[in-house]
């Protein structure tokens, strides 16, 4: 890989899309140069508040993934990140519309799932995204009784999850990391020495060793981006599934209030058509 410098750095940033892909190579080019994460952290920091609003949460995306596939090789990510990330949230919230805050939402859920950071740091992230009124964590039974409260007020149900975000969230799963074929041609292309300890008897020389050694290395980097990839896709499915029982439920509480009042509906038309007949009826064939 490059030679890291914060002008390298600079450039790169400059050069992130929104793409998995985008995110995902700089990222393993940040992990590599991990021994530099203090002025990673400087120059990512500066730059996010330089980039455009379309482009700050893109540069969330890639602190969340270096986060979490650098932890495996040291905690020096977590620790650096941790004094500005909070401040960092705000910026990118207070930049951005709703939809973007729902994707902060998601990373922060994903955070507290992982355990990535402490709670205080886990609190402060939620107040920075939410405020006072949602910056409390909420417990399951919290959680179940605003659901039922959400999808069935005064008897009617609420808006279901929109059929778009179902979609969409259908969509993105077609190039999900488990169907990567390319990767699982990769991973099982890799050689034998990366796998086979007993083969580490037959290093002879410095050279050998650290072509081993570099290997390996590679080996480790194409393992945790997949695994992180996996990760991520795992969420994406959890939260498919909620949102896809949500809306299940929402339309089978909109069936049941329809067919209620089309039950009604008919009752009260029989109901008017047989005292109809009952008045003409004594009107032709009086008693």
């Amino acid at each position: 890989m490059s030679a890291f410098s914060e002008a390298a750095l600079e450039k790169k940033l400059s050069e992130l899309s929104n793409s998995q892909q985008s995110v995902q190579t700089l990222s393993l080019w940040l992990i590599h140069h991990r021994k530099h994460s203090r002025p990673i952290v400087t120059v990512w920091e500066r730059e996010l508040r330089k980039a455009k609003p379309n482009r700050k949460l893109t540069f969330l995306y890639l602190a969340n993934d270096v986060i979490q596939n650098s932890k495996r090789k040291g905690p020096e990510f977590t620790k650096d990140f941790a004094p500005v990330i909070v401040e960092a949230f705000k910026h990118v919230s207070s930049e951005t519309d709703e939809n973007c805050k729902k994707h902060l939402g998601r990373v922060l859920s994903i955070w507290e799932e992982r355990s990535v950071y402490e709670n205080d740091v886990l609190e402060q992230l939620r107040q920075a995204l939410y405020g006072d009124k949602k910056s409390r964590k909420r417990s399951y039974e919290q959680i179940k009784v605003d659901e039922n409260e959400n999808c069935s007020s005064l008897g009617s149900p609420s808006e279901p999850p929109q059929t778009i975000d179902l979609i969409r969230a259908l969509q993105e799963l077609e190039n999900a990391a488990s169907g990567d074929a390319a990767v699982h041609q990769r991973i099982a292309s890799l050689p034998v020495e990366v796998q086979d300890v007993s083969l580490l008897d037959k290093i002879t020389d410095k050279e050998s060793g650290e072509q081993l050694s570099k290997m390996v290395d590679d080996a480790c980097m194409l393992l945790a981006d997949y695994n992180g990839r996996l990760a991520a896709e795992i969420d994406d499915r959890k939260q498919l599934t909620r949102m896809l029982s949500d809306f299940l439920r929402c339309q089978k509480e909109a069936l049941a209030e329809k067919e209620h009042k089309l039950e009604v509906r008919n009752s009260f038309i029989i109901w008017n058509f047989e005292i109809k007949l009952v008045y003409w009826l004594h009107r032709f064939f009086p008693i």
